[in-house]
């Protein structure tokens, strides 16, 4: 509890002694006081527990905001006093101030149920100078440098293990509880916990641009973005108070004016609509309800950048799907050396040396299965070919080295393969010399991961690879996928994106009978920053290291996981039930009860209920959305 929360808190209990006794000072010790004393007893428990609310109406009406609920609180409250109502108008203060404060602990939970996940920003960071360790703040740390992490210690800043080896605990970023190895070699990122060994890190990135420091960013600015019924509810309630407060005014005035009865009665029937009407159960427990939405996807290690998205996500009803290193590891292998003209050996030299600069998985796993080294001083001009491949001139002859669409371009008569994967064929000097296949593996969830999402009711799950259409229908049949898309350039995976859009618009504009509502597009974010940016929702998985996730993704999931991606709809979902149930309960038991009152069924102590009990139910409810699912 804050400081300011325990200030309140000590309010109410005084307020609420203080009450008590003018209670049984006035109504049994001295039955018959004048009224000014009665008034004066009853106003003191009242302007301890309400001042604060009178001088915020009091302030808004000078800044022209008049309606709102301490506008209501105040009109209600005094109301009660200028018609003798003294221990009502007291207590309605004081149980409004109750479901304040209760508002005021739940938001500092949710906030802390994040704080304490994203717990992530280091202290200090440990480098050696004059021989000696010294802390210093990370923001000092230069790239290059190499800091020294002791075991217990939080990991300041992205780098690379130079020496050490240690099991690092990523629950902050990934929410697995299972610690990771690393050892020399390694990148490692910011917000690890190092639980063993002594490791020397050298830094590759500055804190402005680590990994911590960019999660960070994206959880404080979360909040900031908000969900359709978020914006929905805070201009309801712009429009709702006045109103509210006019019908209040219409009824204590027309029925005295018009029908002659008597004005005590329909004053005070007013003054109890007021108290049913302050709209605080909606504007507090809808944004807290997104809030905690958030917060429970954080602990599970998913980051979602503000509650529209959580809100799009929840409609999503078609997945499409990235193939290397979203559904499968991205670790490719060798698995078939068949050469034409040469030696597997000379092939395989060959390829790696054409693939000599390339860092892409496929060039790594060629230099990987080749025997010896390239000798750099056989190269010539290299030249990447997006989509196709590598051209490039090895010991002055030119090489190619690619797809088939690479050998057409060049003008070699090639042959497929009758092995299921990735193809790299081989050509020199216009001569097809065979071709090297490798292997990607499905990751171990991906199944699992793609049945939960039929479960969840999603209409079409699709896979876009810019593979060959052996490899892509290979595994989209072991996957259960609905689509499946080969042989994609990077410009075409945006295309065909477009074309399943096209399907959503076509049925809001009643001109197609679409098949889609919403699209989800998950992939490494690395490579897919296009398409992460043209899906109603980018995903991006394993993005914890990627820059590009970050920036173009709408929701990051910290592992590279499959199974976070039904996982986060879930939770999308989940959040959206809980939205809708606290809408309506609230707006129902309101609307009831105020009609109850305007016919004098409801008495101030059902008002009470109405505004302050409605609160804290909706509140609690909106609570579970912080919940870890599977806790």
């Amino acid at each position: 509890m804050t400081k300011k929360q325990k200030k309140t808190l000590m309010r109410i209990i005084v307020s609420a002694v203080l009450l008590v006794l003018a209670y049984v000072f006035t109504g049994f010790v001295f039955e018959d006081l004048n009224w000014w004393i009665k008034l004066l007893c009853f106003f003191v428990p009242y302007a301890v527990i309400g001042w604060d609310i009178l001088f915020k109406a009091g302030r808004n009406i000078a800044h022209g905001q008049i309606f709102d609920e301490n506008f209501l609180m105040c009109l209600a409250t005094i109301g009660a006093f200028a018609i003798g109502e003294y221990p009502e108008g007291v207590f309605v203060m004081l149980f409004y101030q109750v479901g304040e404060l209760f508002q005021s602990c739940a938001v500092e939970k949710s906030r802390r149920s994040i704080s304490e996940m994203m717990d992530i920003r280091p202290d200090y960071a440990n480098i050696e100078r004059e021989g000696e360790i010294i802390r210093v703040d990370p923001e000092e740390i230069n790239v290059g440098d190499v800091i020294v992490v002791k075991p217990g210690e939080r990991i300041p800043l992205d780098g690379v293990i130079l020496s050490g080896s240690a099991s690092l605990d990523t629950a902050a970023l990934t929410g697995e509880s299972k610690p990771r190895e690393a050892e020399e070699g390694d990148e490692v990122l910011s917000g690890c916990v190092n639980l063993s060994g002594v490791l020397n890190i050298q830094v590759t990135k500055e804190f402005g641009q680590s990994t911590v420091s960019k999660i960070l960013d994206l959880v404080e600015n979360a909040s900031g973005k908000k969900a359709k019924a978020e914006n929905f509810i805070t201009k309801f309630a712009r429009y709702y108070t006045p109103c509210v407060v006019i019908a209040a005014v219409l009824l204590a005035v027309i029925p005295p004016l018009v029908l002659g009865f008597g004005w005590g009665e329909w004053l005070q029937r007013a003054l109890i609509f007021l108290v049913i009407s302050c709209p605080c159960a909606l504007v507090i427990s809808v944004p807290l309800s997104f809030f905690g939405g958030i917060g429970g996807a954080s602990r599970n290690g998913i980051l979602v950048k503000g509650g529209n998205y959580l809100e799009a996500l929840s409609k999503t009803d078609c997945v499409v799907f990235d193939k290397t290193g979203t559904l499968t590891m991205g670790v490719f292998k060798v698995t078939a050396v068949h050469p034409d003209k040469c030696s597997k050996e000379q092939l395989l030299e060959l390829a790696a040396a054409v693939e000599f600069y390339s860092e892409h998985p496929i060039a790594r796993s060629i230099k990987e299965a080749c025997p010896q080294e390239t000798d750099k001083r056989r190269l010539g001009e290299v030249k990447e070919i997006s989509g196709q491949g590598v051209e490039a001139v090895i010991d002055g002859k030119k090489v190619f080295a690619g797809s088939g669409k690479l050998m057409e371009k060049a003008g070699v008569k090639w042959r497929q393969c009758h092995k299921t994967g990735t193809t790299v064929n081989v050509a020199a000097e216009g001569e097809y010399l065979g071709h090297i296949v490798i292997s990607d593996e499905i990751k171990p969830d991906s199944e699992d991961a793609i049945k939960r999402l039929k479960l969840l009711g999603i209409k079409k799950t699709v896979m876009l690879t810019g593979d060959s259409k052996e490899v892509g229908e290979e595994i989209a049949k072991k996957l259960g996928l609905d689509e499946v898309y080969t042989r994609l350039l990077p410009a075409d995976k945006v295309e065909k994106v477009e074309t399943l859009l096209a399907e959503r618009e076509g049925k809001r504009n009643g001109k197609t009978n679409g098949k889609i509502n919403s699209l989800a597009f998950v992939g490494d974010g690395i490579n897919d920053a296009p398409v992460l940016s043209r899906a109603d929702i980018g995903i991006a998985m394993g993005g914890i290291g990627s820059d590009a996730a970050i920036e173009a993704a709408d929701i990051v999931l910290m592992d590279d996981k499959p199974s976070k991606i039904p996982l986060a709809i879930g939770i999308a979902k989940r959040t959206m039930r809980i939205v809708r149930q606290n809408i309506v309960f609230a707006l129902g038991v309101k609307v009831i009860v105020m009609v109850m009152g305007a016919f004098g069924v409801a008495n101030m102590w059902e008002a009470v209920f109405a505004d302050v009990g409605v609160s804290v139910i909706a509140i609690l409810n909106a609570m579970r959305a912080m919940k870890k699912i599977g806790d």
